[in-house]
């Protein structure tokens, strides 16, 4: 019984060193090596590579901060992209040549994934739509970090431009994450001069020739003290704004900014020096009865 148990696994050992035996060792492990190898040097062209992206793209950035032509926001907006935009394309390129070393037919998977690959295609072209946009806001400078814009129905106040969104703060607070490729028409309101119309509502007894004298008392002594005005005021006149309501109207320019300053400013002398003149004038009701 004994020489039989020996016997059986002398038999078992014999077929594993002939299953064995069937390997080509040396070429395996000359193709590991070789493959190891390219994969170490993929490795380090891939580190070298990110580390001079890096080191060019903060020289060159750096150059436009020195020159002072461009906004420190705007610049930094663009860094931003650049460098997030590089090291997507050296990442991707990286883990294509180590799949591609290995044997994996990367180009075929892609190919025959079916449903995951229309789906991986579709997001990648939102990306680049993303991407391509983004930096074409930043080009052509349409708006900048900081700037009031009206996107679609969003309006607020730019607080940054990335590489996939924009985000847009509110005037309540609320911020907004716009996908650039959503980006289509654009309302910038900080740049040049902003228009401000100021409306005094007045009876049609009002005694318009003396209201006007009192407004231009008011824009001669204001006006001095408010450097942002770069245009007017002028009168306007009188003016219809329907269902009975009429209103004195004054225009002017401002610099972008001081617009709800020097508004608040002027309506309020006006309305303060035409009733210490004595003239009444329109006033709104609260109806607070549920109908």
């Amino acid at each position: 019984m004994f020489l039989a148990a020996n016997s059986g696994t002398s038999d078992t050992l014999d077929t594993w060193e002939a299953f064995l035996a069937k390997f080509r060792w040396q070429n395996i492990l000359a193709v590991l090596a070789q493959k190891t190898l390219t994969i170490l040097f993929y490795t380090i062209l891939f580190v070298i590579l990110r580390k001079v992206a890096r080191v060019a793209l903060h020289h060159l950035f750096r150059r436009y901060r020195q020159k002072g032509k461009y906004a420190v926001a705007r610049v930094a907006t663009m860094d931003t992209l650049v460098t997030n935009g590089t090291n997507y394309a050296l990442w991707f390129l990286y883990f294509y040549a180590i799949l591609s070393a290995l044997g994996v037919p990367v180009g075929t998977l892609i190919a025959g994934a079916g449903v995951i690959s229309l789906a991986l295609g579709l997001g990648a072209q939102g990306f680049v739509s993303d991407v391509v946009t983004g930096f074409f806001i930043l080009l052509e400078r349409q708006f900048d970090v900081g700037d009031v814009v009206q996107i679609g129905e969003i309006t607020g106040t730019v607080t940054a431009i990335g590489i996939r969104t924009t985000q847009v703060t509110s005037f309540d607070g609320t911020l907004n994450f716009i996908p650039n490729r959503n980006i289509s028409i654009v309302a910038n309101k900080s740049r040049g001069d902003m228009r401000v119309l100021i409306s005094v509502h007045v009876f049609p007894a009002t005694p318009i020739d003396q209201v006007q004298d009192i407004i231009a008392a008011v824009n001669k002594k204001l006006v001095p003290n408010y450097p942002d005005i770069t245009d007017g005021p002028h009168d306007l006149g009188i003016t219809d704004l329907g269902k009975g309501d009429l209103a004195l109207q004054v225009q002017m320019k401002v610099k972008n900014g001081a617009q709800v300053t020097v508004q608040n400013a002027f309506l309020s002398s006006y309305l303060q020096a035409i009733h210490e003149a004595g003239i009444d004038l329109p006033t709104s009701t609260l109806n607070l009865t549920k109908s």
